[in-house]
């Protein structure tokens, strides 16, 4: 059975209360279903943000996109995770990955262990997670194979990156085996055209893939292009194909793709 759609959109802007209060209240009326914020040095505090968030919006879920799991101690940040959750009403759900940025842990003076390590702790920081704060939903985003093997166990939603997509879908759908109809699929769309346009500025693609042609990256999952209609088509297919049905844009994507959601309801 499809599971119903589900929107979020990363908050981008988040310098004052009021910034937050406006951008989640857009949210609101572009028929977004949740509000995201990264968790990289130089930005915002995720949790002080998605509390201005919380009191500005009784309907909107909050998540992180995502918690470098290496930057916490499991009993701290559960405190902040139940903290939040309770708050909110049971709104928050926490998002983790393993970090991969080196400068950040040098600037926040961790050492930057290999790929391995980071796995196995943000894997004790999600049990931890589970046990202790057991209500709040966990998201765990990555794409190697050893990253969807620790989501497949214990994430209420996979965030699924890396390409090809469906190589990464059988991966985790093998490691979860009867659970995989559990686990709520989300992929992040990159590029969107802006109105007027049927072209998206693939720049914020070619970060990720700067290895494929224009062409190449208009055919990945996470790159619309097109009418309004066509897109919508394209969002149906993610769901149809992957089972994706939780989809994530970015601020600068906020107007256009909510047209797209109102299409697709």
């Amino acid at each position: 059975m499809l599971r119903d759609f589900r929107f979020g959109l990363g908050l981008r802007d988040t310098s004052s209360a009021a910034k937050v209060r406006d951008a989640v209240r857009m949210a609101e009326d572009l028929g977004y279903d949740v509000v995201l914020v990264p968790d990289h040095l130089g930005a915002p505090a995720p949790f002080p943000v998605l509390a201005t968030a919380a009191a500005a919006s009784q309907t909107l879920r909050l998540g992180t996109f995502v918690l470098n799991a290496c930057f916490y101690k499991p009993a701290l940040l559960a405190r902040d995770v139940g903290a939040l959750h309770d708050l909110s009403g049971g709104r928050f759900e926490v998002g983790l990955g393993a970090g991969y940025v080196r400068e950040e842990f040098e600037a926040a003076e961790l050492p930057f262990p290999p790929a391995s390590r980071r796995i196995e702790y943000l894997q004790h920081v999600v049990e931890y997670l589970a046990e202790h704060v057991p209500g709040a939903p966990i998201m765990i985003a990555g794409g190697g194979d050893r990253l969807l093997t620790v989501a497949a166990k214990w994430a209420n939603i996979v965030g699924v990156t890396g390409h090809p997509i469906a190589e990464r879908i059988a991966v985790l759908r093998a490691a979860a085996g009867s659970r995989f109809d559990d686990i709520e699929v989300n992929l992040a769309i990159t590029a969107v055209p802006a109105d007027g346009s049927d072209m998206p500025n693939l720049s914020m693609t070619r970060h990720y893939a700067p290895d494929l042609s224009d062409e190449q990256m208009l055919a990945l999952p996470g790159v619309l292009s097109g009418s309004v209609t066509e897109m919508a088509d394209k969002v149906r297919g993610l769901r149809d194909t992957y089972g994706a049905n939780y989809l994530v844009v970015q601020a600068g994507h906020a107007e256009a793709f909510g047209k797209v959601i109102a299409e697709l309801r």
